[in-house]
């Protein structure tokens, strides 16, 4: 298992930035209310909505792949955003995309993503916007994700990458 506190040496070269002094607590008020406001819109757009998931994996309604389209249109236009006018973040920060490259481990991932989400009804966004609408049933789902992630950390030496 790889130790959270060693970093690679390139990411270390490629983002020396200064050190910020850690923010205070408050600071996290700003992406609570984000965060909130953010489920509203899941829940009022129905994206949270097992049936609306469904019915995107049987081909069955255009819903949910629009919105993951205008999604994925929102992402590309802010990011082209970004880079073309330098923009930083609230506290200053320069925004750095790394480059990415290709592995299959990519691929197995995705499918496993797609597989969890098809048979739950959620990925991690919707997740907590169900367990704030009162679907506390999701709380076990909640609890699987974060095994997953457990022992992604703990077999990823061993996995493709």
């Amino acid at each position: 298992m790889q130790n959270v506190d060693e970093f690679p040496e390139t990411l270390i070269r490629e983002n020396p930035g200064p050190v910020r002094p850690r923010e205070p607590w408050t600071a996290n008020l700003n992406y609570l209310i984000v965060g909130i406001l953010f489920g509203i819109v899941f829940v009022k757009a129905e994206i949270i909505s097992w049936f609306r998931i469904q019915e995107m994996f049987r081909l069955q309604s255009f819903h949910m792949y629009g919105v993951i389209g205008s999604a994925v249109i929102v992402g590309m236009l802010s990011v082209w955003l970004i880079k073309r006018f330098q923009i930083k973040t609230l506290s200053g920060d320069t925004v750095v995309f790394h480059p990415k490259q290709f592995n299959w481990g990519q691929v197995y991932g995705g499918l496993l993503f797609g597989l969890g989400w098809a048979i739950t009804g959620a990925c991690p966004g919707p997740l907590f916007a169900q367990i704030g609408s009162g679907y506390l049933g999701v709380i076990v789902t909640l609890l699987s994700a974060i095994a997953g992630t457990w022992v992604y950390g703990y077999l990823r030496d061993r996995l493709p990458h």
